[in-house]
Formats: C-alpha cells, sequence, structure tokens
C-alpha cells in the first residue's frame, strides 16, 4: 500500500496506491467525503472501499482532494476537487494503459465527485455511491447515466434524507440501458458508525455478481 505523490492541477497530490497485480488488472478509484467536514482519503469508510477493490486484484488508489494532508491548493466547492478526481484518474491509466475496466466509488461528498467524473470518463463501467448528498448538491447532469452501479443509503442518515437518495434512485431507473442497485442500511446514520459490516456485506455482494463472468451487467 504504499505512498505515492502526483501531479494535480494545482500542485502535488498525496495518495496510496495498490499496483495492477497483473496485466490488464481494472482500475479502482475511491473518492473520500468533504474536506472541510474533516473527510480524507483515511476515512474508514474511504479505506474499506479501498481495501475490497485491492482484495479483488484492481489497481487501486485512494487520494486526499487538493487542501487535505500533503495535497496541495485550497478547497474548490466541488469545481477543482473533480479535476484532482480526473488527474488521479490520468496518473493511474499513464502507466497502466492495458487496463480494460475501471470502476468509480465514492463517499458522501466523494460521490458526488465520483458521479460526476463518471459523466466524463466512458471507460468507468461500473460505480459505488455511499450515501450521495442528493439534498445538497445538484444531480441532475446525470442525464443520462452512462453506467450501472450501486447506491447505498443509511435509513437513520441525518446528513443526507433518504427520501433524497430514493428520487434519485427512482429517477436513474428511468433510464434504459443501465441497472441500478439500491441498498438501505437499517439503522445506519450518514457514517455508518456501528453499520460498517453491513455497508461493506451490501457493496461486496454488488462486486461479487458484477464480477462474475456470468454477470447480467455489462
Amino acid at each position: 500500500m504504499p505512498d505515492v505523490i502526483f501531479p494535480g492541477p494545482e500542485g502535488r497530490l498525496e495518495g496510496r496506491f495498490s499496483p495492477p497485480p497483473r496485466p490488464r488488472a481494472p482500475v479502482a478509484l475511491i473518492l473520500h467525503p468533504h474536506p472541510q467536514g474533516g473527510g480524507t482519503m483515511n476515512d474508514r469508510i474511504t479505506q474499506a472501499l479501498y481495501k475490497t477493490f485491492v482484495k479483488r486484484g484492481f489497481a487501486t488508489l485512494r487520494f486526499n482532494f487538493r487542501g487535505v494532508g500533503r495535497s496541495q491548493g485550497v478547497f474548490d466547492n466541488g469545481i477543482g476537487e473533480l479535476s484532482d478526481a480526473a488527474a488521479a484518474l490520468d496518473w493511474v491509466q499513464s502507466f497502466h494503459q492495458e487496463a480494460q475496466t475501471t470502476w468509480i466509488a465514492g463517499f458522501s461528498f466523494g460521490a458526488w465527485i465520483a458521479m460526476q467524473l463518471l459523466m466524463r470518463r466512458p471507460e468507468v463501467r461500473g460505480f459505488i455511491s455511499v450515501a450521495p448528498p442528493a439534498n445538497m448538491y445538484d444531480f441532475s447532469f446525470l442525464a443520462p447515466c452512462p453506467a450501472s452501479g450501486i447506491i447505498v443509503q443509511g435509513v437513520n442518515d441525518e446528513v443526507v434524507s433518504a427520501q433524497s437518495v430514493q428520487k434519485l434512485v427512482d429517477k436513474l431507473r428511468t433510464q434504459k440501458g443501465i441497472t441500478i442497485h439500491h441498498d438501505e442500511i437499517r439503522n445506519a446514520n450518514h457514517f455508518f458508525e456501528h453499520e460498517l459490516d453491513q455497508l461493506m456485506m451490501s457493496v461486496d455482494n454488488y462486486l461479487d455478481m458484477r464480477l462474475s463472468p456470468d454477470s447480467p451487467i455489462r
């Protein structure tokens, strides 16, 4: 799990990277929650998502957005952070060009950035979106959403309302050509404080299904 420093739009960005274990290994990029709320790449949900992709043989990167940890720059209300995420994906792809599949995962603010990056990068084939802040940010850019994925939400989330996420899911499910899974975790708050195991069980079950050779979703 080597520490890495790579160039971003406003200077260096700090990350943790698990190199591809084999040629043509898929890529996964993991995005952390809101920097102004204490979010970093060492957030426990961000780390759990990172570890599950590493375990599955992905070339996996998590990193700190600008102004967090040793990453240079200052918070930019999502605009610069989207540029950071694009630079991070470019960095992985620069020396792992044979990857044929890319996944993106994010928690809260990171989920919002991840879904925007999804729209810009046609190589992204799947996403994991944990507690996407649908009551705080506009997700109307997902028109149409270009890839299938899963949205996981805590029923007792005190930051992101379950109703706003359900509206987003319902809207995405009207689109043709993609499949949106939606799991709600009972008793879970925004940070899945006592329900991290249930969250990751949901994520892992979904990845088991999507990554199996006979998956109905491509």
